[in-house]
C-alpha cells in the first residue's frame, strides 16, 4: 500500500500518473456514496493521459483537491471507474474552479508544532511521521501526552522517533486546553502551530501557515483547510457535509474593523474561521491573551469550544485572523455511527459552553445578544438541511440512512447541556480565567 500523505508518485511505465490516497486505509467502502479522496497538482500532469488512483478497490467516484503548485484551486467530484481517471474528464471538471491564488511566502519564521494526544499511539504514529517530513526549514515539534493512563505513547515516541526536532512532554491534568497551554509554555518558535493526532499534514503545511502571517498587518492567528481524508461511510459523508471548515478554499482576512457582510453574526461564527485541527498563533500574542480556557475542550465536561473561543478572542482584541487554504491538514472523520454521535455530542457541548462564556462576559454579551437571533436561525437552518443528509452522494439514487438523524439529535441535545457543563467545569476549580 502506498504511504499516506505521499500525494503524487510518477508511474514507471505508460502514460498514467499514480496518485496515492490522502490517508492510507485498507478498509473497503460500505456506502454507495463513497468517494476515493486524494489531491492532484496540475503542474505535474505534463505528458500524462490518465490518472491511476491507488488503493481504490470498491470506489467508483473520486474527490480530488486540485492544486497548482502549493496554491489551492478547489475540489472536484468525478467518475473514476476501476480507479482510473481520464485526464480530459479532470480538465473539464477543473474548468469550473476559480483560478489559483498565490501562496508563496518570503520568509520562514521559526515554528513550533504542537500535537496534543491522549492514549492513541497508533494514530499519533502516522501523524508524527507526516509532520517530520514537512518541507520547511525552521521548525520543531512538541508532543503533549495529556492525562495518559498508560506509558504506550511515551514509549512509542521515544523508541520510534529519534529526531532532535521532537520533544515529548507530559501534562497530567486532563483537558485539551491544559495540553495546548503546556505546549505553548514550552514552545520556542515565533509561531505555534496546533494539530491533532488523527490527521496527516500536507507536505507544504507550514509554508502555508507562514504565508498566512504575511497576508495582512497584525496577524495573530492563521487557520487552514481541513478536508476529509476518507469518505467511505455514511457517517463520514454526513460529518463532511455538516462542517464548513472542510471546504474553505478561498483565502480570507478577518478583522473587527472590517466585518464581513456575509457573516451577520461576526465574530461569533462557528466554522467560518477554521477548526482546532489546523491553526497557528503568534506565540507572544497567545500568551498575552491568557492562553486557552481550561474550562473548554475535549477531556472536560464541556467537550470542546476552546478553538473557536481563541479565534474570537484574537479578533476581539484587535488582531487579524487569516484563513489560508494552502495550509492543508487531512482529517480522518469517524467512520462508524456510534463514534460520530460521540464526536458531534462533544461539538454540541462545546458550542453551548462557549456561547455561555460569551454571555457571561458583559463586553461580548452585548454584541452577541444583538446578533443572537440571526445566529440561531443560521444554526437551525443548517441543522435542518443536514438532518437526513449523507454527504457528497454522487447520485440522487443513493439511499439515505435514517440512523444519521440520531447524530443531529445528539448534537442539538448536547448544545442545550453546554451551559450547565461550562458552569460545573468552572466551579470544579480546574479552570482558570481567560
Amino acid at each position: 500500500m502506498i504511504e499516506a500523505g505521499s500525494e503524487i508518485s510518477v508511474a514507471t511505465e505508460g502514460a498514467g500518473l499514480d496518485i496515492a490516497p490522502s490517508m492510507g486505509t485498507e478498509a473497503v467502502p460500505d456506502w454507495p456514496g463513497a468517494l476515493w479522496v486524494g489531491a492532484v497538482d496540475l503542474e505535474s500532469l505534463a505528458g500524462y493521459t490518465h490518472l491511476r488512483l491507488q488503493d481504490s478497490a470498491g470506489y467508483h467516484r473520486a474527490r480530488l483537491l486540485v492544486r497548482s503548485g502549493s496554491s489551492v484551486r478547489g475540489f472536484i467530484d468525478v467518475d473514476a471507474p476501476h480507479g482510473v481517471l481520464d485526464r480530459s474528464v479532470l480538465e473539464t471538471a477543473v474548468e469550473a474552479l476559480p483560478p489559483a491564488v498565490a501562496a508563496q511566502t518570503s520568509s520562514t519564521p521559526s515554528i513550533t508544532v504542537i500535537v496534543c494526544t491522549r492514549d492513541r499511539p497508533a494514530l499519533l504514529r502516522g501523524s508524527l511521521a507526516a509532520i517530520l517530513r514537512l518541507d520547511y526549514p525552521n521548525f520543531d515539534v512538541i508532543v503533549v501526552d495529556n492525562g495518559a493512563s498508560t506509558a504506550e505513547t511515551r514509549d512509542m515516541v521515544r523508541n520510534e522517533f529519534n529526531d532532535p526536532r521532537l520533544t515529548l512532554i507530559s501534562e497530567p491534568r486532563p483537558g485539551l486546553s491544559n495540553a495546548r497551554n503546556a505546549g505553548l509554555r514550552h514552545a520556542q518558535g515565533d509561531i505555534v502551530a496546533f494539530t491533532d493526532d488523527d490527521v496527516v499534514v500536507d507536505e507544504f503545511w507550514l509554508r502555508g501557515i507562514a504565508a498566512g502571517f504575511e497576508q495582512a498587518p497584525n496577524v495573530a492567528c492563521v487557520t487552514g483547510l481541513v478536508p476529509a481524508g476518507e469518505l467511505r461511510s455514511a457517517a463520514q459523508g454526513y460529518f463532511d457535509e455538516r462542517v464548513s471548515w472542510s471546504k474553505i478554499v478561498a483565502p480570507k482576512v478577518f478583522t473587527m474593523e472590517h466585518p464581513p457582510a456575509d457573516l451577520p453574526t461576526f465574530p461569533f461564527c462557528v466554522g467560518a474561521f477554521g477548526t482546532g485541527a489546523n491553526f497557528a498563533l503568534d506565540r507572544r500574542t497567545a500568551l498575552a491573551l491568557g492562553s486557552f480556557d481550561p474550562a473548554l475542550g475535549v477531556g472536560t465536561r464541556t467537550g470542546g469550544g476552546e478553538d473557536i473561543d481563541m479565534f474570537t478572542r484574537v479578533l476581539m482584541e484587535g488582531h487579524a485572523l487569516v484563513v489560508q487554504p494552502s495550509a492543508i491538514v487531512w482529517h480522518r472523520h469517524r467512520a462508524e455511527l456510534e463514534d460520530l454521535i460521540v464526536q458531534v455530542s462533544g461539538y454540541g457541548k462545546g458550542l453551548g459552553s462557549w456561547l455561555t462564556k460569551i454571555l457571561l462576559n458583559p463586553r461580548t454579551a452585548r454584541l452577541a445578544i444583538a446578533r443572537g437571533p440571526q445566529g440561531a436561525l443560521h444554526f437551525l437552518r443548517n441543522a435542518r438541511g443536514h438532518s437526513v443528509g449523507q454527504g457528497p452522494a454522487p447520485e440522487e439514487t443513493v439511499p439515505r440512512d435514517p440512523r444519521i438523524a440520531k447524530a443531529l439529535r445528539a448534537e442539538l441535545f448536547s448544545v442545550a447541556r453546554g451551559p450547565l457543563n461550562y458552569l460545573l467545569e468552572r466551579r470544579s476549580g480546574r479552570a482558570g480565567k481567560t
